[in-house]
């Protein structure tokens, strides 16, 4: 049997065979990829949006590669809710039976233009995950009376929780404080509930844009310096 000159490549891409002579294929110039599917460079840095939800898990948004020391996770909620707390949570076990709060944010503290409230230093290598919470509403009310050099006052608790537990099973954000107490019995069927589910998701360049069912959006990106 003779050995054929020609030498097929499967294009996968427009799926079909291009054949070519085996001296054709030596002449191709090599292709250098420079950067991962939906990344840049700027500045320094390689910046990436390679983020996805888990199908599993329809809430959970999480880093197509593992976060490791020295990246910077860029967080920004362009609108949330009153009622919605947007939370990056880390394993804090090996089988992430726990998790650690890492940060969250509320409808009370973004925007502005301090870019660093919305980024966060990676310090070490771990699974990070990001989703949604909604708890009671909390605008506009306060904690009761309080006593201070014998006259009475209103104490106020602010429009939002804004002290959790550190640790705690993944996906649960737990209240604490006195804003917690004061609404125990409206956060018990909230905290069970499940996160809020993503609607859309979708890669702007190197910027991943998750929106969540009621509207509320997120931007997110990866930074590692390339030095």
């Amino acid at each position: 049997m003779k050995k054929s000159m020609l030498e097929c490549v499967l294009l996968s891409s427009s799926l079909y065979l291009l054949c070519l002579p085996a001296s054709a294929q030596e002449s191709l110039p090599g292709v250098t990829v420079t950067a991962p599917a939906y990344s840049s460079q700027h500045g320094g840095y390689l910046i990436s949006g390679d983020f996805k939800v888990d199908p599993r898990m329809p809430s959970v948004v999480f880093p197509a590669q593992a976060l490791v020391k020295n990246d910077i996770l860029s967080i920004e909620p362009i609108h949330l809710q009153d009622d919605e707390y947007l939370v990056l949570q880390e394993c804090a076990s090996a089988d992430c039976h726990e998790a650690s709060l890492v940060r969250f944010w509320s409808s009370s503290n973004i925007g502005g233009d301090d870019a660093r409230h919305n980024r966060v230093q990676i310090t070490h290598e771990n699974k990070y995950f990001i989703w949604l919470k909604r708890l009671p509403e909390v605008s506009g009310r306060s904690c009761g009376q309080g006593t201070f050099l014998g006259y009475n006052q209103t104490v106020s608790c602010g429009g939002h929780f804004a002290s959790f537990q550190q640790i705690s099973p993944p996906l649960m954000l737990i209240p604490e404080g006195d804003l917690a107490a004061f609404h125990q019995d409206d956060l018990q069927k909230s905290i069970q509930a499940d996160p809020v589910h993503v609607a859309q998701q979708t890669h702007e360049g190197s910027t991943y844009v998750v929106t969540y069912e009621g509207g509320s959006t997120v931007r997110i990106r990866r930074m590692h310096a390339t030095q």
